[in-house]
């Protein structure tokens, strides 16, 4: 193969250089960018609202494209929401004891009241309440990723859009690239300049003496350094009744407890672990309600790693969220350490508009207990034993 020419290479050269320049200006533009817009307001606090403009924009975004799938699914005669219902049984509120009376009045002569005994047909009621739970469990539904009844452009967050149009095609298309090829760049650089930030700012912070001006830079730095990494999630939070008396207070530590012990998708509450309220300390409620339009923020753990959410997140359009600090509870006199959690629960559920739920997150990875079992055990024993005791009195 012969070498290129003298002119060959004058040619090469200016092309080499002059990608150089182009991808050197490109980073400057990018860096002056973060600094200008990102870095310098998360250091004074401030924003420029452009994040609530990009959400106003996704918004008006969405609706078109729902409007635009609607009327295409109404030309095709294609049904394009699932029917929405709390549970897909309809379930009346009736006790035990009223279900087998009205099993055995519907299959058999022997009346739960004239004959307090095992009957072969009481195996029904079990056997539908069973496949009841099986077709309509409660737990395992809320560790999946909440469905919407609007499209929002990701395609992870309803599977029951087909195609429509050309158009929304090309529109989703479009999302794709925005959010690989433009988002996610920009996060993970965001990403890296908080965390590297934090590392350096924290380190040489820490070589400072003890003192007031200590303490100012480190509270500093560390806000500075937490909104960059909100920045990088494009998170929008606005937080409801702050909680300004308990922070300014120095002789309350700032801490956090998780008391439900799981994750869940933001639709419901479950069972709080009552250690965190039987030290009788006062409790500052906090509920957190997503907003999914924008983006899931539910990590299944059991299905997904921590780098795979990470990704997810970061490919997201925004997380936005509302955060409301509840008044102080405390224990009352009267109350057991399982009643003062289930109050404090009650209280964040209806304040986030979520499901009160009295289940135990940690079936999502443990089998049920012996003690649910046998609690269904004790009241078919206590309904044929007690009315067997009362007809014996009689």
């Amino acid at each position: 193969m012969a070498l290129p020419g003298p002119s060959t290479m004058f040619l090469l050269l200016p092309f080499d250089s002059l990608i150089v320049n182009l991808l050197g200006i490109s980073l400057t533009v990018l860096f002056t960018l973060l600094l200008v817009f990102i870095i310098v307001p998360a250091i004074f606090g401030v924003s420029f609202g452009i994040r609530k403009l990009y959400m106003k924009t996704l918004l008006k975004i969405f609706a078109w494209a729902t409007l635009r799938m609607e009327r295409g699914a109404k030309e095709r005669n294609h049904q394009l929401y699932k029917p929405y219902t709390n549970g897909i049984i309809a379930k009346d509120p009736t006790s035990l004891e009223e279900e087998i009376k009205e099993i055995r009045r519907s299959g058999s002569s022997k009346a739960l009241d004239n004959t307090p005994e095992f009957e072969l047909s009481d195996i029904f009621y079990f056997c539908r309440k069973g496949m009841e739970t099986i077709m309509d469990d409660e737990v395992t539904k809320r560790f999946s990723a909440e469905e919407l009844e609007s499209w929002n452009l990701l395609s992870r967050t309803n599977y029951n859009f087909q195609y429509i149009s050309l158009r929304l095609t090309i529109l989703w298309g479009l999302g794709v690239l925005i959010r690989y090829c433009f988002l996610l760049p920009l996060r993970i650089a965001l990403a890296f300049t908080g965390i590297s930030l934090l590392v350096v700012g924290t380190t040489v912070v820490g070589y400072l003496p003890n003192g007031r001006f200590k303490e100012f830079l480190s509270k500093h730095v560390h806000l500075m350094c937490y909104r960059i990494c909100v920045r990088a999630l494009t998170a929008i939070i606005t937080y409801h009744d702050r909680l300004t008396e308990h922070v300014q207070d120095k002789s309350k530590l700032p801490i956090l407890i998780f008391p439900e012990g799981t994750c869940i998708n933001n639709t419901s509450v479950m069972m709080f672990k009552k250690g965190s309220f039987e030290i009788g300390a006062t409790v500052y409620p906090v509920a957190i309600k997503y907003d999914p339009q924008f983006g899931d923020a539910f990590w299944n753990s059991s299905k997904y790693g921590m780098v795979t959410y990470l990704l997810r997140m970061m490919t997201s359009w925004a997380i936005v969220c509302s955060v409301w600090y509840l008044p102080p509870m405390t224990r009352e006199a009267d109350e057991d350490a399982v009643q003062f959690a289930n109050r404090v629960k009650s209280a964040i559920a209806r304040q986030g508009g979520l499901v009160d739920l009295l289940w135990d997150g940690g079936l999502k990875r443990e089998k049920v207990k012996d003690a649910f079992k046998e609690e269904q055990q004790k009241l078919y024993s206590k309904m044929i034993v007690g009315n067997h005791e009362d007809r014996s009195r009689s």
